[in-house]
């Protein structure tokens, strides 16, 4: 433990703590870093060019500041500089020096290169499965795109290859689209795959079942999924809503829109990641080229997502 300085010690008798100061507090209690880092640890140096790393635990903590916060490395490193309660989450006291922007890449790049942001999503998950937070009776399934700068005013006068344009109702996208699979009594994100914007939702339909669910429900761009040959055989009940040229034609008493209203109801939790993501985590564009970065970045962020839906019983138990 970091021996606490005079600053360190009167930032923590101030009066009155922010907001970020109770929810990087709530963080800190939240994830189980131990189970992170021991995943980490067999892809992380010992040291370079005889110089020893900074540590493990402080260089994860970091990488989730800059998910929670959405910043990019040179923000990161300037942020350790001058945000105090960033600092004490990521075990900085006031005279250590912060690793600088290259160092903060280069953590990244390890993540990415490992593929280890899909092992540490399933990492949190089985910590949440051991408390009885996550279920697998039924799924909810839903995609949402996330745009990618369309300009071509780059070295390479192009536009990100792997992203692909999408129409949704009358307006054009161009970027990746996020598939979720979540459980659909506690709104834990089961399951999660990145495709490019032109990908059809009901074609990764299938990659975000674990196959123990008893029923699935979809919003309309998954009509006809139980007649697809990879989903032959699967004893489920199909919650699919009704596209709203059908429903239009029905009358506000028809017993099928009371119906409707119900399957939207329990559909509304696979939108609360989304919001976490895009709205509250700053991730309504994406931050690299390419699927798989913005896809380890995604798996991590979605984890976390986990983490901070089921913070009340956490912090209880």
């Amino acid at each position: 433990m970091t021996q606490l300085t005079f600053t360190d010690a009167e930032q923590q008798i101030k009066r009155r703590k922010t907001r970020r100061e109770r929810f990087l507090e709530q963080v800190e209690q939240l994830v189980p870093w131990a189970e992170l880092e021991a995943r980490i640890a067999p892809h992380f140096p010992r040291g370079e060019n005889g110089r020893p790393p900074h540590p493990l635990s402080s260089l994860l903590r970091i990488h989730c500041l800059q998910l929670f916060y959405n910043l990019s490395d040179p923000a990161m490193e300037d942020a350790l500089y001058e945000v105090s309660s960033m600092r004490r989450f990521a075990g900085l006291s006031s005279t250590d020096t912060p690793p600088d922007e290259t160092t903060i890449l280069r953590f990244r790049h390890r993540l990415e290169e490992n593929q280890l942001g899909r092992a540490l999503f399933e990492t949190i998950n089985r910590h949440l499965q051991a408390k009885g937070l996550l279920l697998r009776e039924g799924t909810l399934v839903d995609a949402s795109l996330i745009a990618a700068p369309p300009s071509t005013k780059n070295k390479a006068r192009a536009r990100d290859p792997e992203m692909h344009s999408s129409k949704k109702g009358k307006q054009w996208y161009f970027g990746m689209k996020l598939h979720i699979g979540v459980d659909d009594l506690t709104g834990t994100v089961h399951s999660a795959t990145v495709t490019a914007g032109n990908v059809s939702d009901i074609a990764e339909a299938d990659k975000l079942l674990h196959g123990e669910e008893q029923r699935v429900f979809g919003d309309a761009g998954y009509t006809g999924i139980g007649k697809r040959e990879e989903h032959a055989g699967r004893g489920v009940r199909w919650h699919i809503a009704a596209k709203p040229g059908v429903r239009r034609h029905w009358a506000e008493e028809d017993p099928r829109c009371q119906i409707e209203r119900r399957k939207a109801s329990i559909r509304a939790r696979v939108e609360h990641p989304f919001h976490t993501l895009k709205q509250l985590w700053g991730y309504r564009k994406v931050r690299y080229r390419g699927l798989e970065k913005n896809a380890n970045r995604l798996l991590l962020m979605l984890g976390l997502n986990n983490l901070h839906r089921h913070r009340e019983a956490l912090l209880v138990g």
